[in-house]
């Protein structure tokens, strides 16, 4: 089985998050793979233990995202593809990156296409489905599990606290929801092995692409931190009198009454 996996280089989730000149300053950040992304990883590599096949992890963006593919390929990816964008593009948004995996994935023939639901830092929750609909093949968002027998497949899918069950066939693309699975760490023998495993890194020309073909649908025209919330306020006194007090509160200050 042909197995392609979509991930992403994200910020820590222990990270804090400081505003630069109006970007998210990433000096000395730590960055890991998206969590919704490892789910993607771990159950690319348990289809390929039940159904044989490879597994190739797939990303979009500078260099420094080796490091998150080779952590994929310690945890039991066979290949990973690094589509190096930093020399040529400045802004991005999820069309852009969704043109330049679905270019890559065209004529790869792939069988079984998993990304992460959303990633932390965006939480758009785009790129997989426009990576099928360009594709041309169907897809299913927020699974929670995935049952393979030949080209028959069936899905379970997160849906507001509940679930659905769907069944379709490959060619499919799935985003993968927490409870999926349980990512396995990288083994000691894993990471030695990740270092010997192949990453080819492209560039758009690689895939017959310019500027223009993946120029941004989207711009971003300020990036700002939430305000500081201010320290809450503890009413005293009789209850009737802390009551009008807090009515008076609510009208005046936070004008919701």
């Amino acid at each position: 089985m042909n197995i392609y996996v979509l991930l992403k280089r994200t910020f820590d989730t222990e990270e804090k998050i400081t505003i630069s000149s109006g970007k998210i300053n990433e000096d000395g950040a730590e960055f890991i793979i998206n969590p919704y992304d490892e789910y993607a990883v771990e159950e690319a590599i348990q289809v390929r233990e039940a159904h044989g096949g490879e597994v190739t992890v797939v990303s979009v963006g500078s260099e420094e995202g080796e490091k998150q593919l080779r952590t994929a390929l310690a945890m039991g990816a066979d290949k990973a593809v690094l589509i190096n964008t930093e020399d040529d593009l400045e802004e991005g948004d999820q069309f852009t990156t969704s043109k330049i995996l679905a270019e890559y994935l065209k004529d790869k023939e792939a069988d079984l296409i998993l990304a992460g639901n959303v990633a932390i830092d965006g939480g758009s929750g785009q790129v997989g489905p426009r990576v099928a609909d360009l594709l041309d093949i169907p897809y299913i968002t927020t699974i929670t599990k995935l049952e393979i027998d030949g080209t028959n497949v069936s899905v379970v899918r997160d849906v507001e606290g509940d679930s659905e069950v769907i069944e379709t066939s490959l060619p499919l693309l799935v985003t993968a929801q927490q409870g999926l699975n349980e990512p396995r760490y990288p083994s000691l023998p894993g990471i030695m092995k990740a270092k010997k495993k192949p990453l080819d890194e492209l560039e758009l020309d690689d895939l017959d692409l310019d500027e223009d073909d993946v120029e941004p649908k989207t711009k971003t025209i300020e990036v700002y931190l939430p305000p500081k919330k201010e320290a809450g306020k503890i009413l005293e006194g009789e209850l009737q009198d802390q009551v009008k007090e807090l009515v008076q509160l609510l009208h005046n200050e936070a004008k919701v009454v």
